[in-house]
């Protein structure tokens, strides 16, 4: 081994506590680029095959009635290779538990070979034609514990029909289960899909040789023209009442999913790339130090004929041997935690083909990246090891020109500062770049801190405001088709309701010129209490009598703004498009809807007195009372949703707990390795406390005074910088489907500040064995060991 190999382990041997915590930024950095990566390809990846293997539909339609003949006619449209139609609609399935409501989507299976969505049969056999038998999603299936020959019973037209279960299957129209736009988590006992051969469900919902709903396929040469095909199919399907026409991108499954492999990715670039510049920063402070340590040696060096080049290496191959260790060890770790990962989202999105497969592309890049970040850090450290000539390096390095800190100009003030910290404010004006580093780490550290903080707590803060200031219902209940006012008056005498109130809720096309939207369109009293309204900025606003209220979701679709005039149009056949005005633009964070008066709704409608659900304020539980009523299709209670909320916060609090670990891990590297250097650099200093009768632990809390007061100054730093990283992460991750406000409660700045605290304390205490090992009597004698 060469002379300056040995003297490169002795260094790591020296410093071995900095050079191990560096080398665990590193594998943090390499942990979640090559896991997260992997996760996301091998997600993405497994959707496609599963897409290819059942034949995914490229285009969704939703009609009132389509007769077969019609359907066909589609294929003419050029672009089209295959078109099915089919049976959908969602009913309610009887239980065991008479007070539990269970609702079922049905969908009807063509008995031909080449279907568009076929299922993926994981348990049992596939659906036999003119049979009563069902197959029933594997969510559905394994959330209600059900077994193959189990009997379902759900309610069509009035009628309870007994269906044999045959199969637990999977189909990628379902990957990710939610009933509608407004529910944003999965109720796997709530709600779930069933599949019926065809001929049984024309039979049962009174459809016979049509249907309500078509997907179709386009060629591969055509995708790029899905929007247009799907205008070409509106026109064509418009005399059926086309409900609404919906690409693949815009499927609710598809987009979670998809939502899910961005999210991701940006997870393993954004949090690689800052552990990484965090490791270089304090590798190339740290490798600074060392030379300006070693300026003696390295003259020594260079007297015996070592050249620039070789002394240079010497010192890059320090952080060379922090990056080759982080990466080895990186690797071995995210092997098992990237197979960990891919476990969950088997459990989660239910992708029968997902398979954990390890991608050597990753592994070859984490070592590449960490390699050049490392080699980057130690060049910029090392570098002024060509600036030292022999001559020089020999002698004592002169001290730097002193001078009077600014707050020494106010006497009366300065009088008052004890003498430990005057020596705190005075060593952190001589080292002012270490100081500003500390307090920059310190306020990154409280950033990703505040992440997990936040985001464990927004699901909380998203329900609350969602249901206590813009829908403040109890329950929400849907009839199975329009019913005149009197049902209300039938459902109070059913059961006990503090207030009740009518709703119409209707789907609609909303355009703009040629853009266009498919919305609920909810209309309720004028004076509903029901609702509360409120513009982005805060500003609360009444429903109007004449004109129309958008949510800021649909108003960024369709790029229109409060005083612009729109066309509607319901997806009722034979409807006729009527110019409205856009009265306001609220906030609303699941779905996207708009709001009118209930007599505006009528007067577009043509039709008096209708209602399709009603709104209930009760603190009784209405759903033993109205579970028997036939023309109640749904009952949604806010507390049941909430429920369902927490059932999945395990999970959300478990990833925000691996995150805030990472933050620590951030937080004790840039602690400990700033104050080492900080140590090893004032060894003269503190030796000379000692010789004039400051104990050991008089030092330490000299130290400690120094980072709790940079420590202050990154706490205030790192508020702001915590609120935009919050900000940059749900602006990323929301979605058509829901817009997550950047709203920081005050409890997480508090608790996001301790968790940032208690890192620095542990790396503080980290230090003290530095402090109490070191030997001040040989630092006095020597300079260089």
């Amino acid at each position: 081994m060469k002379k300056l190999d040995k003297r490169l382990l002795r260094s790591i041997g020296q410093s071995k506590g900095s050079f191990i915590s560096i080398v665990v930024v590193v594998i943090v950095a390499l942990l979640v680029y090559v896991s997260f990566s992997m996760v996301a390809d091998q997600l993405y990846n497994s959707i496609q095959q599963y897409y290819n293997e059942t034949n995914f539909a490229h285009i969704f339609v939703d009609v009132s009635r389509v007769p077969g003949n019609a359907v066909d006619d589609l294929l003419q449209i050029d672009g089209i290779s295959q078109v099915q139609g089919r049976v959908v609609s969602d009913v309610p399935l009887r239980v065991e538990d008479a007070d539990e409501k269970v609702r079922v989507r049905v969908v009807s299976v063509p008995s031909t070979e080449d279907q568009i969505n076929s299922l993926y049969v994981i348990e049992g056999e596939e659906l036999r034609p003119g049979t009563r038998t069902v197959g029933v999603l594997q969510q559905f299936y394994r959330g209600r514990e059900m077994r193959l020959g189990d009997t379902l019973n759900p309610f069509i037209g009035g009628t309870e029909y007994s269906l044999e279960v045959v199969s637990e299957v999977g189909s990628p129209e379902y990957i990710y289960l939610m009933e509608n736009e407004q529910t944003l988590l999965p109720d796997e006992k709530g709600f779930g899909v069933v599949f019926v051969p065809e001929e049984f469900a024309q039979s049962a919902f009174g459809l016979h040789g049509s249907y309500n709903s078509i997907v179709v396929k386009v060629h591969p040469s055509h995708e790029n023209r899905l929007d247009l095909i799907a205008d070409d199919i509106e026109d064509m399907l418009e005399r059926y009442g086309v409900r609404s026409v919906i690409t693949r991108e815009d499927h609710l499954s598809h987009s979670v999913m998809m939502q899910e492999v961005d999210s991701l990715h940006l997870m393993s670039r954004s949090m690689t790339i800052i552990f990484l510049l965090v490791a270089s920063v304090i590798i190339s402070i740290m490798l600074s130090r060392i030379v300006k340590k070693d300026r003696i040696a390295i003259g020594v060096l260079k007297g015996l004929g070592y050249g620039n080049s070789q002394i240079l290496m010497h010192y890059i191959k320090y952080s060379m041997a922090i990056g080759f260790t982080g990466s080895i060890l990186g690797i071995l770790i995210s092997i098992p935690v990237s197979r960990m990962l891919v476990n969950i989202y088997i459990l989660y999105m239910n992708i029968p083909l997902f398979r954990s497969t390890i991608d050597n592309k990753y592994l070859i890049y984490g070592v590449l990246l960490t390699t050049a970040f490392c080699i980057i850090a130690g060049f910029f450290g090392a570098r002024s090891v060509l600036k030292i000539s022999p001559a020089d390096a020999m002698r004592p390095e002169a001290p730097k020109a002193g001078k009077r800190m600014w707050i020494e100009g106010f006497k009366g003030l300065w009088s008052r500062v004890t003498f430990s910290w005057k020596m705190v404010l005075r060593n952190i004006s001589r080292t002012k770049r270490r100081a500003a580093f500390l307090v920059i780490g310190v306020a990154l550290t409280y950033a990703v801190t505040m992440v997990p903080v936040f985001m464990s707590t927004v699901w909380n803060t998203l329900f609350d405001r969602q249901y206590s200031e813009l829908q403040r219902m109890d329950y929400s209940i849907d009839f199975s088709a329009p019913q005149g006012k009197n049902s209300l008056l039938e459902i109070q005498k059913l059961t006990k309701v503090d207030r009740i109130e009518p709703k119409v809720e209707l789907r609609f096309e909303l355009a703009d010129g040629w853009r266009k939207e498919t919305a609920i369109v909810i209309a309720v009293d004028q004076d509903t209490q029901m609702y509360g309204f409120r513009t982005s900025s805060g500003m609360d606003v009444e429903l109007p009598g004449k004109g129309i209220i958008l949510t800021d979701i649909l108003a960024r679709q369709l790029q229109v703004q409060a005083g612009d005039m729109i066309s509607i149009k319901s997806v009722l056949p034979e409807a006729v498009r009527k110019e409205i005005q856009v009265k306001a633009v609220v906030e609303q964070y699941f779905g996207k809807n708009a709001y009118m008066d209930l007599d505006q709704m009528y007067e577009i409608l043509e039709e008096k007195d209708l209602v399709t659900g009603a709104l209930i304020f009760t603190d009784h539980d209405i759903v033993p009372d109205l579970r028997d009523v036939r023309n109640i299709q749904a009952i949604n209670s806010v507390q049941d949703m909430r429920n369902m909320l927490m059932e999945y916060m395990d999970m959300i609090i478990a990833s925000m707990g691996a995150l805030m670990l990472f933050g620590g891990v951030l937080g004790f590297a840039i602690v400990y390795n700033i104050t080492i250097v900080s140590i090893n650099e004032r060894i003269m200093e503190f030796s000379s406390l000692r010789v004039l009768g400051f104990e050991k632990k008089e030092i330490f809390r000299l130290v400690t005074r120094e980072n709790a007061f940079m420590t202050f100054f990154g706490l205030i730093l790192g508020m702001p910088l915590g609120y935009s990283m919050c900000k940059g992460i749900v602006d990323s991750v929301s979605t058509e489907m829901y817009t997550i406000p950047a709203i920081v409660e005050p409890f997480v700045y508090v608790y996001s500040a301790i968790g940032t605290i208690v890192f620095v304390i542990v790396a503080q205490f980290a230090t003290y064995k530095k402090i109490k090992n070191l030997n001040f009597i040989d630092a006095l004698k020597n300079r260089i060991s």
